[in-house]
């Protein structure tokens, strides 16, 4: 009894710090992400679409152009009622469009916390991922713009964590709003369903139960309810507003509203097919992970720096050092999966799969870096999983503190490489030289 109790008492105790500590990183994230959030004025990159599709639903419930004309969108609607949760607070301005990613990217900190910690089990791993997180510039820019990516990676982050726990139903319900803020949630409800079919195959191998692939393939189909009937019921809910509404872009297209929410699906997924534009600051998904083409959100030549020439730019860079060494950890994670078949660098690879690997099957399509959000988190994690494998004990159960000093030391380098990167990803105002200094590659 007396144990039983001790183990409690200590569960409690982890518990309690979890939280605290997680407190902490929201905390931190948030400083960084509503300081100056209405900074730089007026709708910066994709925001002249999103903020005002926000506002419209706010207004009519459906998207509406200025002039109160239905307007052909291109997303599902979830990702902009978030943003427009923000304009409800504070207006419809700089700051009320972005609050809404301030808050979501500061809980994402948070989120990853909690993810590594059910996947590795260890404090530091776990502090590690959220400091990580935090020093990543791209996670930063995304949170302070109001775009829906970083939307769509914390309801992918989230499922993520419900699967660790095996809280299927939940997970299915994320993927469900993941889908309903880009399409590209889909690539997630495939995969995830496949890993999860898959762990119940090895999980019945385990119990040796006999034909345990026939017995999975006939128990599947509480998995299709909860990754695919589940979602899907989600995503056509997020409709609502368009299926109640008259004044909805072709809403009285067909004989039934439904049938017209079909043809309207038709439209959207011949717009994506056919985005083959030129744009300045297309990448190729081939540069992606090591920040070939970062996307600039933002550029002025302001003044106000204390030199003659100024700048002030809002690029979309992932913090360079921590990108470049995630290119490496992939590699050496596959290999690790390759020789041990560990789930944690399966499930890991396949998360940046799903939201990687569907990009090279649109080579003419006209992309940007920024996408990469939504596999940043699992990037980070990957990182992790390598840094565990990399402070495993010898022989002998020791542990060399050299190894230890190496993970401060590279941990340092990123924050430094952070820090330098700042201005640019809060849009401070720096003269031309220092500007011109942090283009390290002429295709930035």
């Amino acid at each position: 009894m007396t144990a039983m109790i001790e183990k409690s008492g200590k569960n409690y105790r982890g518990k309690y710090r979890d939280w605290l500590t997680a407190t902490g990183f929201f905390i931190i994230g948030a400083l960084f992400r509503l300081w100056h959030l209405g900074t730089p004025k007026g709708f910066i990159f994709d925001e002249v679409y999103y903020a005002k599709n926000a506002h419209s639903l706010l207004l009519h419930g459906v998207e509406m152009d200025a002039k109160g004309a239905a307007e052909f969108i291109v997303h599902p609607s979830v990702g902009k009622w978030l943003i427009a949760i923000g304009i409800k607070i504070f207006g419809f301005n700089e700051f009320g469009w972005r609050f809404s990613s301030a808050i979501i990217g500061s809980l994402s900190i948070a989120l990853i916390y909690f993810v590594a910690k059910r996947l590795f089990n260890n404090y530091l791993i776990s502090c590690l991922a959220a400091v990580l997180t935090l020093a990543d510039g791209l996670h930063l820019v995304h949170s302070r713009t109001a775009l829906l990516d970083l939307f769509l990676m914390f309801f992918v982050l989230l499922a993520f964590l419900f699967i660790l726990k095996s809280q299927h139903w939940a997970a299915g319900m994320a993927l469900g709003l993941a889908a309903s803020t880009k399409w590209s949630g889909l690539y997630y409800m495939l995969a995830f369903l496949l890993f999860v079919i898959y762990a119940d195959y090895r999980q019945n191998r385990a119990l040796e139960i006999e034909n345990s692939l026939l017995v999975t393939l006939k128990g599947s189909w509480i998995r299709f309810l909860q990754f695919v009937f589940v979602p899907v019921a989600i995503y056509i809910g997020s409709w609502g507003g368009w299926l109640i509404s008259a004044r909805g872009y072709d809403r009285k297209w067909g004989r039934s509203r439904f049938l017209s929410l079909w043809h309207y699906h038709a439209e959207i997924l011949n717009f994506h097919r056919s985005l083959t534009d030129k744009h300045p600051y297309s990448a190729n998904p081939w540069s992606w992970l090591i920040q070939g083409r970062p996307t600039s959100f933002f550029y002025s030549t302001s003044k106000g720096c204390g030199s003659t020439g100024c700048s002030q730019e809002v690029l979309a860079l992932g913090t360079p050092l921590l990108w470049w060494s995630a290119t490496i950890a992939i590699a050496v994670t596959f290999g690790y999966w390759i020789s041990r078949r560990e789930w944690q660098s399966g499930l890991l690879l396949l998360s940046v799969a799903a939201g990687y690997l569907p990009w090279f099957f649109l080579q003419k399509r006209t992309t940007f870096s920024f996408y990469s959000i939504v596999f940043e988190p699992f990037l980070i994690l990957i990182i992790c999983y390598v840094i565990v494998k990399f402070l495993e004990p010898d022989s002998h159960g020791n542990l060399p503190q050299q190894r230890l000093y190496a993970i401060y030391g590279y941990v340092a380098l990123v924050i430094v490489n952070f820090i330098y990167f700042l201005p640019l990803y809060m849009g401070t105002v720096i003269s031309y030289s220092s500007w011109l200094s942090r283009m390290w590659f002429p295709s930035w």
